[in-house]
């Protein structure tokens, strides 16, 4: 994998970096509810040297019934400002989630129009493996400013994927598991339908990465996608269950030089709960 400031870094690259005044680490894990565990807890047992805490489901729309959607520039903002990072700063995200949960973090990054921003390859399961220091105590932060500048093309509302599923004028792509897609597994929140949005292509997000937590190298990302049927000369959409797992998707693209996609913010937990909306089931 080659190192990419603004997509994907090493933890060798990590580990040569650490020390860069302008320089910033944010854990963004995340975890199913159904898991238990708690990453906040995790974050102050132990993260790696200078790392702040993104909570996903707090730095959010609160204003929304659906989980943890992106937060309103205003509040990024604070809340960035208030972790010690702004502009000019280079960040590093990491996870130790098996949803692979700091490209999400990655991806509101660039919805807000910051493009300096990487997730850590491998997160913190790798650092830790290889051995490499931690620590258990919070940084010192100082304010820093920060501007935005939020990309609409990076996010679809319900209207707009509903609209490119009847029209077929992009490729909406499902990172859920492939019988959550077909519709053969119950959704893990109560209340949804199962299957997926009509015209929608299954490209697992587990396909995206290593058995160790890496992202694969851009030519099997791409192998990925065009085995699982995608058309990468339409533009695409991401989606997932609540928006966790498209993120990856997204960054994946973006690996492989795709600069067209958006990431679908409702995702399933959304479409599945109007009951007026189609679903498909099965593959396809």
């Amino acid at each position: 994998m080659t190192d990419d400031p603004r997509t994907v870094v090493s933890t060798d690259w990590l580990a040569a970096h650490l020390n860069d005044p302008d320089l910033r680490i944010i854990d963004a894990s995340w975890h199913m509810p159904a898991t238990g565990r708690d990453a906040q807890a995790e974050y102050r047992d132990a993260h790696i040297p200078g790392a702040r805490f993104f909570d996903i489901d707090a730095i959010a729309d609160t204003r929304s019934d659906l989980p943890h959607m992106a937060p309103q520039p205003e509040m990024f903002v604070s809340r960035l400002r208030a972790m010690g990072i702004g502009d000019g700063h280079q960040v590093v995200v990491y996870d130790n989630s098996d949803v692979h949960s700091a490209a999400r973090v990655w991806w509101t990054f660039r919805l807000m129009g910051k493009s300096d921003v990487a997730m850590l390859d491998g997160g913190f399961a790798k650092w830790r493996a290889e051995g490499r220091a931690t620590e258990d105590m919070p940084p010192v932060t100082r304010d820093r400013h920060m501007t935005v500048q939020r990309q609409a093309a990076r996010v679809r509302d319900v209207t707009q994927v509903a609209a490119a599923s009847k029209l077929g004028d992009h490729v909406i792509i499902d990172a859920r598991p492939p019988e959550r897609f077909r519709g053969d597994a119950p959704e893990p929140r109560p209340g949804l339908r199962s299957g997926h949005i009509p015209g929608a292509l299954n490209v697992p997000v587990g396909s995206l990465y290593n058995p160790d937590g890496t992202m694969k190298d851009a030519a099997a990302l791409r192998a990925a996608f065009e085995s699982a049927g995608v058309d990468l000369s339409r533009p695409a959409i991401t989606t997932c269950g609540s928006g966790i797992t498209a993120a990856s998707l997204a960054l994946a693209l973006e690996r492989i030089g795709k600069r067209d996609w958006s990431l679908y913010d409702g995702s399933w937990t959304e479409w599945g709960s109007f009951p007026d909306l189609k679903i498909a089931t099965g593959d396809a």
